[in-house]
């Protein structure tokens, strides 16, 4: 485990939706990475687990690997992190290989800083392993969504994906996605298109839209 005493607890920060991502310069699995600049024109998600050869964060990791080329078609790079050092992390990858037959192809990083500049280290949780956080990252670099979980529960993999698909929505078409989109109970797939902002804004919403009233307009969902 890398040092963390080398860091204070007053730099704990959870960065916000919206600002520029921390940068990084660490060792992975695969080889120095420089953080944002290595990955130009790409979607991150960072995520963070507690440890090296634990139960919980083996099986992420590979629902991780196995939903690999979901995350690719949708032009998002993962990179995993802990607060292990680089050297467990390829015995732990080389452990995973040879009992579950799974190759994990993204990079695991290391380095302590990544653990404070992304609040990923959380005392009243753990004092000294991260939590299961998850950053979603524009290819700006900035955060568009983060998510965190205790340490005893696992990640659902398929809403990781489910909120790239409404956000990469958002930031290509303009439009918000309605609860457990695209399975709303009302609206189906459909998106919602964003409040009129005067009262002719919402006559034209009503004549070109499909609206339930001035405020809750939806349109077809442009990825089909």
């Amino acid at each position: 485990m890398e040092n963390l005493d080398l860091l204070g607890t007053e730099s704990i920060n959870i960065p916000l939706i919206g600002e520029e991502a921390p940068a990084f310069n660490a060792p992975s699995t695969k080889g120095p990475i420089n953080f944002p600049e290595d990955y130009k024109g790409k979607w991150v998600v960072l995520f963070s687990h507690p440890a090296d050869f634990t139960p919980v964060c083996t099986t992420e990791f590979i629902s991780f690997q196995k939903h690999l080329d979901e995350f690719k078609k949708r032009n998002v790079e993962l990179i995993g992190y802990s607060v292990d050092g680089v050297h467990s992390h390829i015995a732990w990858v080389k452990n995973i290989k040879e009992k579950f037959g799974v190759d994990i192809e993204f990079p695991i990083v290391a380095h302590p800083s990544i653990a404070y500049n992304y609040g990923m280290l959380q005392p009243s949780a753990d004092d000294s392993h991260t939590v299961r956080a998850v950053f979603i990252i524009n290819p700006e670099g900035k955060i568009e969504a983060l998510l965190y979980y205790p340490l005893s529960n696992g990640r659902n993999i398929k809403e990781i994906l489910r909120l790239i698909d409404g956000i990469q929505t958002t930031a290509k078409y303009g439009r918000a996605t309605p609860a457990n989109w695209p399975e709303n109970e009302i609206f189906g797939d459909r998106v919602i298109v964003p409040p009129a902002e005067s009262c002719e804004q919402a006559k034209e919403n009503s004549e070109k839209f499909d609206c339930k009233d001035w405020y809750i307009c939806t349109d077809e969902n442009p990825n089909k």
